[in-house]
């Protein structure tokens, strides 16, 4: 072999050493995927819970011009536009900063009841699954926990 050919050759990777570093990249994937997925599912129950908590400071305030909160016919859109059953003088919505009531993170309405089972109002998320009960991402966000 000439000098040309041996330094070109010296140069390359073989295939062992590109397996070898596609598998410590696979075993890298395997065991931090799960890890960024369970937080990601954390950042939306945390963000859910949030936005449960401003709809309870914009009912409080709908309550103090209206007299009462909003029934469950009613629901959170009176927080956004007059219900018909207000005195419009007394209403001074909307009680929400964007002007529309947001779904929750997994784009599910959220569920309002007034009078609630566990207060003056329940507000929930029934999480990723959309169906009431579950666990981990799955798991309601309530308004009254």
């Amino acid at each position: 072999m000439n000098r040309c050919s041996r330094g070109l050759r010296a140069a390359g990777f073989t295939l062992i050493e590109l397996l070898v570093v596609l598998l410590i990249l696979g075993l890298i994937a395997g065991l931090a995927g799960p890890q960024v997925m369970n937080y990601l599912g954390e950042s939306k129950s945390k963000a859910a819970k949030l936005q449960i908590e401003e709809f309870g400071s914009s009912l409080d305030l709908f309550k103090l011009d209206i007299g009462r909160y909003p029934d469950s016919q009613e629901g959170l859109k009176a927080l956004v536009e007059a219900p018909a059953g207000a005195d419009q003088g007394r209403w001074h919505g909307p009680y929400m900063r964007k002007k529309i009531v947001p779904k929750d993170p997994w784009g599910n309405e959220y569920q309002y009841a007034s009078p609630g089972t566990h207060g003056a109002y329940d507000i929930s998320s029934f999480g990723n699954d959309g169906r009431e009960g579950g666990d981990g991402d799955n798991r309601d966000i309530v308004s009254w926990e």
